[in-house]
C-alpha cells in the first residue's frame, strides 16, 4: 500500500519503507529506521524539524506494573518507556526524537534517566539554526539521532568515532 503523509506521527506508526520527496523527486528511499537516521538529507531534517528522530521496531519484553513502565527490546538494545498496555511479546515501535536524546562522555550513576546507552558518534550535521547540530549515533545495532547545541559539540569534542553515552528519558518514549 502506498500512503502519502506530511505528518511524522503517522509515518512513525504506519510506514515500513519511506520515500522522501522534494519538488516531486525522490531524494531518499529505504527502510523507515535507516532513512530517518540519515543526517545527509538536510531537507528531510528541515521538514521534520522538532520531530526528527528514529523509529525502531521491537518486541515488548517486559512490563513493570508497579511503575507503569514497559521495556521494548529492539535488536540487541532495549528501552524503558511508558506502559501503553501492550502484551508481553507483542511487536511494538519505539519512536525516539532527536530532541529527547542528550549526550555525556561518562555514564551518570545518579540520574532519573532510565535509558543510558553506550554509543559511538557516526556523523555530525549542521541544523538550519546555526547554534544546533544533528548527531547520528550507533548504539549497538541501533542508530539514534541527538540534537545538541554547537557549543556542546565543541565542549564534548564530538567527532566521528568518539565514544559517548546516549541518555533518553523514559517519559519521552512511547512503545
Amino acid at each position: 500500500m502506498l500512503y502519502v503523509s506530511h505528518a511524522p506521527d503517522e509515518v512513525a506508526r504506519l510506514a515500513d519503507h519511506l520515500v522522501a520527496l522534494e519538488d516531486g523527486r525522490a531524494v531518499a528511499a529505504g527502510p523507515l529506521a535507516a532513512t530517518l537516521a540519515r543526517v545527509d538529507l538536510p531537507t528531510l531534517s528541515l521538514r521534520l524539524g522538532d520531530d526528527a528522530g528514529v523509529v525502531l521496531a521491537g518486541t515488548l519484553a517486559e512490563r513493570d506494573t508497579d511503575w507503569h513502565l514497559a521495556r521494548a527490546a529492539c535488536g540487541g538494545t532495549s528501552f524503558w518507556a511508558r506502559d501503553a498496555g501492550h502484551a508481553v511479546g507483542q511487536r511494538v515501535r519505539v519512536r525516539i526524537l532527536a530532541r529527547d536524546v542528550s549526550l555525556a562522555l561518562s555514564q551518570v550513576a545518579d540520574s532519573s534517566i532510565l535509558n543510558i546507552l553506550p554509543a559511538t558518534v557516526e556523523e555530525i550535521a549542521p541544523e538550519p539554526h546555526p547554534g544546533q547540530a544533528l548527531v547520528k549515533l550507533q548504539a549497538g545495532d541501533v542508530a539514534l539521532l541527538a540534537r545538541v547545541t554547537q557549543r556542546s559539540v565543541q565542549a564534548l569534542r564530538l567527532a566521528p568515532g568518539a565514544p559517548v553515552f546516549a541518555q533518553i528519558k523514559a517519559v519521552a518514549l512511547v512503545a
